[in-house]
């Protein structure tokens, strides 16, 4: 039988993910099978399928559902690909980025966020992700090369380590400009000192702090 928060999941799939042109079935069931409901506070759960960013603590918010599809889809993540999301926050985009790839890092500055993204993200049995306390502009070298990596808070430049730790076609995604005008961004290494470039449309991001990084 299917519950309320199942019937709210599909609307969300269909009305704020799908409906806006992000098809990919991949994509679209993994975003069916993780529920949202638990990497929010208790007392938001019944919003939790709202279109719109919520308050996840420590001054961070959970983004909105159509923001975390569209940078998956931007990074065009594949079965066998190992990715790094900077930045995890509740850890719901690395939920939903476990069901697509073959092994998630994702780091947080906060570690009270950090310590619970990781039991949330343990509790859904996401054995092939990994949630970290650390300084997520230096990135993982120790597990790079990363095929994907996503970094949801925008800055006026590309972090010059996470370039570095992309693979060879590696894509690096993530909102570029300033306070008032973002570019979601998808940035491509094309060779040991090269990089292409190219934008998917307006975004709206808290900003990558210097040294940190925001959730």
């Amino acid at each position: 039988m299917t519950t309320a928060m199942e019937q709210l999941r599909e609307r969300m799939v269909d009305r704020q993910i799908r409906a806006r042109g992000i098809d990919d079935p991949r994509i679209l069931a993994a975003f069916r099978e993780v529920p949202r409901e638990t990497f929010v506070p208790e007392e938001l759960r019944e919003p939790a399928y709202h279109d719109g960013a919520l308050p996840i603590g420590a001054g961070q918010t959970i983004s909105q559902p159509y923001v975390v599809a569209a940078m998956i889809a931007a990074a065009a993540i594949r079965p066998g690909d190992s990715v790094l999301e900077v930045g995890a926050g509740s850890g719901y985009a690395a939920a939903v980025i476990a069901r697509l790839a073959r092994r998630v890092h994702a780091i947080e500055r906060h570690e009270t966020l950090a310590r619970a993204a990781a039991e949330r993200i343990a509790a859904l049995g996401c054995s092939n992700c990994t949630v970290m306390a650390g300084d997520g502009m230096k990135g993982l070298p120790e597990h790079a090369p990363f095929d994907a990596i996503l970094v949801p808070a925008s800055s006026d430049h590309v972090p010059e380590a996470l370039k570095r730790q992309l693979a060879l076609g590696g894509r690096l995604v993530i909102p570029l400009g300033n306070d008032t005008m973002q570019e979601l961004t998808c940035i491509t290494r094309t060779g040991e000192d090269s990089w292409e470039r190219r934008t998917s449309g307006p975004v709206r991001f808290v900003p990558l702090l210097p040294g940190i990084v925001s959730g």
